[in-house]
């Protein structure tokens, strides 16, 4: 078996070298825009329901109706993003929410957007985020060279966090000077510049020798992914068990500032803006920090500053004091969310990356959702002061619970395809492809001192096998011949198992290389693949070199 050579070293790329890719910088600005006004939405729509009804429970209900579509949608869109075309099916999901945004402005207008309706529309503006937010995060990988995904993702992470500055105050200008019904209009032109830009875009779709994955397939696959994939475990469980509880913070605010300092909504804008003055400032330095300070050390800090941030909002009622704890709030929110985006991108592969996105924006929107309707209902039952230190108690929990799953490993894992599986040599039409299913078995002879670290690395095997495809797993020795093994898998059909050879990756390469150092001289595996619901006719043998480690 070849060996492969390492890249070559090269200059780490800047923060901002994404935005000399044409496509990338005209989309990240056009998504700049847009994010300015779905922050000017939020808040108007926040305001207004907290200025018609003073009810913590309904304000943080307009919070839910933007989050909870992408809790219910997100894993469908995930799937689609992977199977169909990325630039048409963003293109149809921007129309949406442009339709959604000028309904919303056409109703303020003539006074006929009453506190369900506002509820009813913003639940409709989530739809259309939820059906975008997957295939967006996933085209990021197509506009920038592989070295440039990280920089790319935080600069990803800063338009939102530009928009969180510029959008609230915005916001709370267009709201006290015009009305909730501009607000709302900017809102709906916002989304035109990211019509535009797709609209322009030139996307070459990917070719790929087989045929496209059903949903259904596509969607099982996903998941199956997901449940075998530790390091990417590890991004889900910290994002809820961090997301849960911020969420307090967002969704409790606007009370805050109506009820227990008398503001207006310049001031709730304000807030937000120095909330997102800190993120910017956050972003720009989070190059230098991560070079210095562990990921999961950077997210435990800055986990801690956010619930510190919570406890002062809950006790202090002093402007400037608050103003200064809103900077802080911000630059502990993106060093939390940028670190999560990243990890989240990179331990994962490219066939599978919108729908493995897609669980994480479910569970990044699961926890803001259902938080903002628990601690909103909790304010409601008992006061926003004790929800607010309430939930600064559980970050701190969650924080020290959370070192347990680490994020440094996501920096590790090399996810491209190493195609090191030669392509099995059969006879069979293209309409014999989806025979199956599939049982593929591979013959070991391993050095007897070596079977429990040859067994211990087949474990980790087996989750490789799983996660590409194979839907049963094992391995068991032979009892007449000890030292000889016999790995078995099932895939669901023949396809399947040809997109496994195109599935596997340099990681998964150099762990099957570390199980060949566990078998005799000269001893190489025997694959045989077996196949139910033959073809009409006989298959033509597999070479007896072919090897599927």
């Amino acid at each position: 078996m070849s060996q492969v050579s390492p890249p070559p070293q090269t200059a780490a790329p800047g923060p901002w070298s994404p935005l000399g890719q044409p496509t990338f910088r005209s989309l990240w600005l056009a998504i700049l825009t847009s994010s300015i006004g779905t922050s000017v939405h939020d808040v108007a729509a926040s305001w207004v329901m907290a200025e018609n009804t003073g009810s913590p429970f309904m304000v943080a209900a307009v919070q839910a109706a933007t989050t909870l579509p992408v809790v219910l949608l997100a894993v469908i869109a995930g799937t689609l993003a992977d199977i169909v075309d990325r630039r048409r099916y963003l293109l149809l999901a921007q129309l949406w929410m442009l339709s959604v945004a000028s309904a919303l402005a056409l109703l303020a207008q003539l006074g006929q957007l009453g506190p369900w309706t506002l509820v009813a529309l913003t639940f409709a503006l989530g739809v259309g985020a939820a059906m975008a937010m997957p295939a967006q995060q996933a085209t990021t990988p197509e506009l920038v060279p592989r070295p440039m995904l990280g920089p790319a993702v935080a600069l990803g992470s800063l338009s939102i966090n530009i928009a969180r500055s510029v959008g609230p105050a915005l916001g709370g200008l267009i709201v006290s000077h015009w009305g909730v019904a501009w607000a709302f209009a900017v809102n709906a032109l916002s989304f035109c510049g990211v019509v535009l830009v797709l609209w322009r875009w030139k996307r070459q779709p990917e070719q790929h020798a087989l045929p496209p994955e059903s949903f259904g397939s596509a969607l099982r696959a996903g998941l199956r992914y997901a449940l075998h994939a530790s390091v990417f475990q590890s991004v889900l469980v910290k994002a809820a068990l961090f997301f849960a509880f911020a969420s307090a913070l967002t969704a409790l605010l606007p009370i805050v500032v109506k009820q227990e300092l008398g503001g207006g909504a310049g001031t709730y804008g304000l807030l937000l803006g120095c909330v997102g003055i800190g993120a910017i400032s956050g972003a720009l330095l989070l190059p230098k920090l991560r070079l210095r300070i562990d990921p999961d050390r950077l997210v435990l800090a800055a986990t801690l500053a956010y619930a510190g941030c919570m406890a002062t909002v809950a006790l202090v009622r002093e402007i400037r004091v608050l103003l200064a704890v809103s900077l802080v709030n911000g630059f502990a929110w993106i060093c939390v969310l940028s670190s999560l985006q990243i990890a989240a991108q990179t331990s994962v592969p490219a066939w599978v990356r919108a729908r493995a996105l897609s669980l994480y924006i479910v569970v990044f929107s699961a926890g803001m959702a259902t938080g903002s309707l628990f601690w909103g209902g909790l304010a409601q039952q008992q006061t926003t002061t004790f929800a607010l230190l309430a939930a600064a108690a559980c970050a701190t929990v969650a924080a020290v619970v959370g070192l347990r799953f680490r994020l440094g490993a996501a920096a590790k894992v090399d996810t491209l395809p190493s195609g090191h599986w030669p392509q099995p040599l059969v006879l069979m039409e293209k309409e014999e492809r989806d025979c199956g299913p599939v049982l593929v078995t591979v013959e070991y002879t391993v050095v007897l001192e070596r079977r429990e670290a040859f067994l211990q690395l087949m474990q980790s095997l087996g989750k490789t096998r799983r996660r590409d495809g194979a839907v049963q797993w094992g391995v068991m020795e032979d009892t007449e011949q000890p030292g000889t093994y016999l790995e078995y898998f099932v895939v669901a059909s023949w396809l399947e198992h040809l997109r496994q050879h195109e599935r596997v990756t340099h990681d998964e390469r150099r762990l099957q290389e570390r199980v060949l150092e566990q078998l005799r001289a000269q001893a190489t595996p025997r694959v045989r693949h077996f196949v139910g619901g033959a073809p009409g006719r006989p298959l033509e043998a597999l070479p007896r070199d072919h090897t599927e480690l």
